[in-house]
């Protein structure tokens, strides 16, 4: 801790493998200021990450304990911190914790979480998101379900202040992948909206009569004998890898029909989610990432310093 820090103030760094996003955060949780690059752990090697540190040092020279989550604390990060495993909550969290010195800023880096899927004994894993789920968690959402939509999207299943398990779905970097080139970027004209076309897209991979790569390669046919408008394409093929992640989401756990749910993400993805869910008659309340992410990491500092 710098020796003139103000009082019970912290930093949380939420670094992912493209995004660099920090948040300075007062004694009573408001966010003070943030600051954020494009200088994920991907584009930058050791001497990189620690440059990106003694920036922010400089930017907050009266900074307190500093908390970083995400993919710095993974085999491409500063260093690899083990996975909690779940069920997990604060505790384990804050348990799994890691110091380091990341060009002579001490940080505590956060853990992930591992889980091994009750519904098909499956294993998946999670960083960054954990943060998010503690600030959902702590707003007595502790037991139900959340999604955080994203380009890996996840669906968690929360337990008395415990995540319990979750599963991925990769469908927002197949949308980005898939309409940036090859057939599918051909067809595409303007950004996916909220709409006839995107509902469409939902309900017919929800449907499930076919697979998803056939239903993907349908969107050009429908564009080439003129079923589908060009203007409209991306919110149809969006509708359809929603609308597939939602009957994922439905088929793992059934409850997800009753449940209102927290979206914690990039705001206009969350509005295409909460339409999607909107249509299967479920309501979701959408929550801003950065909300989340200050509430999440204040959570973790008063578990370690109560």
């Amino acid at each position: 801790m710098s020796p003139d820090a103000r009082e019970g103030e912290i930093v949380g760094v939420n670094w992912g493998s493209s995004n660099f996003r920090a948040y300075r955060i007062a004694a009573d949780g408001r966010l003070l200021e943030e600051y954020s690059e494009a200088a994920g752990v991907t584009s930058l090697d050791r001497e990189g990450m620690a440059a990106m540190l003694r920036k922010l040092a400089a930017r907050w020279p009266m900074h307190g304990p500093v908390y970083a989550s995400g993919m710095i604390g993974s085999n491409i990060g500063w260093m690899e911190v083990p996975y909690a495993e779940a069920p997990a909550g604060c505790g384990e969290l804050a348990q799994g914790v890691r110091p380091a010195n990341i060009g002579g800023v001490d940080v505590r880096i956060v853990p992930g979480i591992a889980c091994r899927r009750a519904f098909d004994g499956a294993p998946d894993i999670l960083r960054g998101e954990e943060i998010e789920l503690l600030g959902l968690m702590g707003e007595d959402r502790a037991t139900g379900l959340a999604a955080l939509p994203g380009t890996h999207t996840k669906w968690v299943r929360l337990d008395r202040g415990r995540v319990v398990d979750f599963f991925t779905a990769m469908s927002g970097e197949m949308f980005d992948r898939l309409t940036a080139q090859g057939l599918l970027a051909a067809i595409i004209e303007g950004e996916a909206t909220d709409g006839t076309a995107f509902l469409e897209g939902v309900a017919t991979a929800q449907a499930r009569k076919l697979g998803l790569g056939t239903l993907l390669f349908g969107a050009r046919a429908r564009v080439v004998r003129g079923a589908l408008r060009r203007s409209d394409a991306s919110s149809y093929i969006r509708g359809l890898l929603i609308g597939a992640e939602i009957a994922d989401a439905l088929t793992a756990y059934p409850g997800l029909a009753r449940e209102k749910v927290p979206l914690t993400g990039s705001g206009p993805l969350s509005r295409l989610y909460a339409s999607a869910l909107a249509a299967n008659g479920i309501e979701s309340q959408i929550i801003e990432s950065r909300e989340a992410c200050v509430r999440g990491f204040r959570v973790l500092h008063q578990m370690r310093h109560p």
